[in-house]
């Protein structure tokens, strides 16, 4: 019986050696060895861009070369070495760009205007106090002008025609003739007295003054369509209708 059991723990023993060594165990995110190989060097030197160190283990890649961050950043000629910035192939037309150095400055605004900051109450309360404000609204009332409305003057019975009332009620368009005119009646000579007036609302009242429409004394309406020096009724009426 006792030489039964001996053969039996001899037996689970050899076994035992001849079965295959248990994986170590994996780490959430870890695979392999080479993982945790990388995770330790990253723990080691955050500096160093490790990301090769995987690339380069797989069976039948090429090695690449990636450049190293120091403490003084990434260097032009790193750069240039991996295609980046103003390496072969590149562009030379390209404009170059900077290392990439923590310990660069920051960049000067030129030409900027700060921002109002009366909205900001603590820097407001720091330069201003109650009675400041006080002396600035008593100024602001001191230069206030206040105009107090006034009924509308009444429009004089002597200042000639009214051209408003003559355009409502004209009974055709600008260009479109409407009264004869005399042969003598020419460009040139409608020109040169319309030169004459400082507005042509002040030609079609005086062109009304002496007769117009029908008449035509001073050549000012050589077309016949009763508009003196290209006076134009179109916005008097738009103004009525709307």
């Amino acid at each position: 019986m006792k030489t039964t059991g001996i053969l039996l723990l001899v037996t689970v023993a050899g076994l035992a050696a001849c079965a295959p060594a248990a994986p170590a165990p994996r780490g959430i995110g870890f695979d392999d060895a080479t993982d945790r190989a990388i995770r330790d060097a990253q723990l080691s030197s955050p500096q160093s861009i490790i990301p090769q160190a995987r690339v380069n283990s797989i069976p039948g890649t090429t090695p690449i070369p990636i450049a190293q961050a120091g403490p003084q950043g990434v260097q032009s000629s790193d750069l240039a070495a991996a295609g980046i910035g103003q390496g072969p192939g590149v562009d030379p037309a390209r404009t170059p760009g900077v290392d990439a150095n923590p310990n660069n400055p920051a960049p000067q605004l030129n030409g900027t205007v700060a921002l109002s900051d009366e909205q900001n109450f603590d820097a407001v309360s720091s330069r201003e106090t109650i009675e400041s404000d006080a002396e600035r609204r008593a100024a602001q009332a001191a230069i206030r002008q206040q105009v107090n409305p006034t009924a509308l003057p009444d429009r004089p019975a002597n200042v000639g025609p009214n051209i408003v009332e003559y355009a409502l009620n004209a009974p055709n368009a600008k260009g479109q003739e409407w009264y004869s005119r005399s042969l003598l009646t020419t460009q040139a000579r409608s020109q040169r007295n319309c030169a004459q007036y400082a507005t042509d609302d002040d030609a079609q009242r005086d062109f009304l003054a002496r007769g117009g429409p029908e008449r035509d004394r001073r050549g000012l309406d050589p077309d016949g369509d009763g508009f003196a020096c290209g006076w134009d009724p179109a916005p008097f009426i738009a103004a009525f209708r709307n």
